[in-house]
């Protein structure tokens, strides 16, 4: 049995005076409606109604029972208006899932110029690191290739780009720069740790001959499972690190760091932002996803208008 369907015929029967009327206001067969009645009837173990061939009454429990369902008819369908309207409307909270670079670099800007457009919108941003992020708990999650993938999840791919190496021009002055990868193991290198695990030896390749790679075992000087702590301190001149080459750029072009062993690269990282469902999904959160796919569009042609391809431009100061 329907019950929430046989609570709303009954109080229809009572407001219409008659199994016939209410089977025309709810365009109902008349014998579904006397069924739905007697289905409701026998769930409760009383008769609500007492019925004659002319006559139509509530009987006392029929009386009791309509009075509080009238009251949780009522608040269920302001409910159900409510809920249609958080997904007619851009407005309301967004909960995002983040990692610590993704929500610094890319998901505050991004925020701002959206909040300009919606200002109705709250968007609440948590950060966390993690190969298995709870996806199911967000509106929306900004996630690497690397991290767990249901099958129902819907992907919006944001950037793609290389893992390079990197260091404050600052370290490079002080320790000299690196001629080959196996160099690196007289340096001071800041290493990004997945989960629990410490890292294993640093991989790198030429993009034109990935499966010539070079296997380097060096100890760490730093090691964080946030990226964005590796880069801040790759800034200050505590060594050299792996980060994307997008990241990078504009911390490049103005001087702030240096590419190393160019033509080499660590791997590739892919940012997605991920649904966990492509059902009921509020306007609000369509409308962000779209916007975030155009602001990394034009986060990535903006750099890519001040170097060609994703080969870092050489920002060394000239030799006087």
């Amino acid at each position: 049995m329907d019950r929430l369907q046989s609570m709303r015929v009954f109080q229809q029967v009572v407001e219409e005076g008659g199994f016939s009327a209410a089977a025309r206001k709810l365009d109902l067969a008349p014998t579904a409606v006397t069924r739905l009645v007697s289905d409701l009837e026998a769930h409760l173990g009383v008769r609500l109604l007492q019925r004659t061939t002319r006559h139509l009454s509530l009987t006392r429990a029929g009386e009791v029972y309509l009075a509080r369902l009238q009251s949780i008819l009522s608040e269920l369908g302001d409910a159900e208006i409510q809920v249609r309207d958080e997904s007619h409307r851009i407005g309301g909270e967004l909960r995002v899932l983040a990692p610590s670079v993704a929500a610094s670099h890319m998901l505050a800007a991004a925020a701002a110029g959206f909040l300009a457009l919606h200002p109705g919108v709250a968007i609440d941003i948590d950060v966390v690191e993690s190969s298995d992020p709870p996806v199911h708990e967000y509106d929306l999650a900004l996630v690497g290739d690397d991290c767990h993938m249901d099958p129902d999840f819907i992907c919006h791919a944001l950037v793609h780009s290389e893992y390079v190496l990197c260091a404050a021009p600052a370290y490079l002055d002080r320790f000299g720069e690196p001629g080959e990868p196996q160099a690196l193991a007289q340096h001071r290198l800041l290493r990004l740790r997945r989960g629990a695990r410490r890292p294993g030896p640093l991989e790198l390749y030429r993009p034109e001959a990935p499966h010539e790679r070079v296997r380097l075992v060096a100890a760490a000087a730093i090691v964080s499972n946030d990226l964005d702590s590796l880069l801040r301190a790759t800034l200050a001149g505590a060594g050299i690190s792996c980060q994307p080459v997008h990241l990078i750029a504009p911390l490049a072009l103005a001087g702030r760091l240096r590419r190393v062993l160019d033509g080499w690269i660590a791997g590739h990282l892919t940012l997605m932002a991920v649904l966990a469902s492509r059902k009921f999904i509020p306007l609000r959160t369509r409308a962000f996803v779209d916007y975030l796919v155009a602001h990394s569009g034009r986060f990535v042609d903006c750099l890519g208008t001040q170097w060609d391809g994703p080969r870092l431009p050489d920002v060394r100061p000239a030799a006087h």
